[in-house]
């Protein structure tokens, strides 16, 4: 597993060929842009329509996987 240093913005490196970008938000999600597929650990499609969604990190939203800002109503810090 790889872990992301809690700064206010961690992105990933760019494959070449591949357009997507993960940023880590400090106390916040994970934010993933450009060309990808989410998956459930099924291995079933999530649809998806957008080029940009935010990942919960905090556990506590309603609308999983997808952030819902749950973390700022008790300002926990994401893991």
């Amino acid at each position: 597993m790889t872990a992301f240093p809690e700064s206010s913005s961690a992105e990933t490196p760019s494959v070449a060929g591949n357009n997507t970008t993960i940023t880590a938000c400090s106390d916040g999600p994970l934010l993933v842009r450009g060309d990808f597929e989410l998956l459930r650990d099924d291995g079933t499609p999530i649809e998806n329509k957008r080029s940009t969604v935010a990942l919960c990190r905090c556990g506590r939203t309603g609308i999983a996987p997808f952030c819902d800002s749950s973390h700022k109503k008790k300002r926990a810090r994401a893991t």
